[in-house]
């Protein structure tokens, strides 16, 4: 279940991981484009892949469709993984012409229709406004849409004040980027109402 962030490192309360520091192999600059083209290869293959490169499991997911027999639970309507901004790889081939919708992550549990109503058909990004470094959010998106053509954006964020910080990172990464992106906000309100 790693997804190689490393926050284990420092935090492990018996000392099962740790860092050891050894002589390595110098850095071969052809080596590494050679394993980059395989996994781009792997990865237009629809193949799943993990990289060594800190980068978490990325994956295009099937939603699970209707929740027939299943006693009117709701299935998941996630087209990919991961969600969380800081691991999503702005190169990831899910993001290319998308529509994607990007959540403060307190959303999701305000609105209870949220995956019918938000999620499905869309690439899901969430992040926190309060708590997330709001530079490196901006950078991200911003990487996001110099890098891919993508069709809309629809921000979904709390009535909170700190929810601001997301609609404002969004809003100039789409001017930074220079595309025309269909911009779409809502705005969820504490007692999980659409206002």
């Amino acid at each position: 279940y790693c997804d190689g962030l490393g926050d284990c490192l420092p935090a492990c309360p018996t000392g099962a991981i740790n860092i050891i520091e050894r002589e390595a192999a110098e850095f071969d600059e052809d080596l590494v484009k050679a394993k980059l083209e395989e996994r781009e290869k792997m990865v237009s293959q629809g193949k799943n892949i993990t990289t060594l490169t800190n980068q978490p499991i990325v994956q295009s997911l099937k939603p699970l469709g209707t929740p027939e027999g299943r006693g009117g639970v709701s299935n998941s309507q996630l087209k990919q993984w991961p969600v969380q901004l800081r691991l999503i790889n702005p190169s990831a081939s899910f993001l290319k012409d998308a529509d994607i919708l990007v959540a403060a992550d307190c959303t999701a549990y305000a609105y209870g229709n949220f995956h019918e109503e938000f999620v499905k058909g869309k690439v899901t990004i969430i992040a926190c406004p309060k708590l997330d470094d709001n530079n490196d959010n901006y950078e991200r998106f911003k990487s996001i849409l110099l890098k891919n053509t993508v069709r809309s954006i629809t921000v979904v964020r709390m009535e909170v004040p700190c929810c601001n910080g997301i609609t404002k990172v969004v809003k100039q990464a789409i001017e930074a980027s220079g595309q025309e992106v269909l911009y779409k906000e809502v705005t969820i309100s504490t007692d999980g109402r659409i206002l």
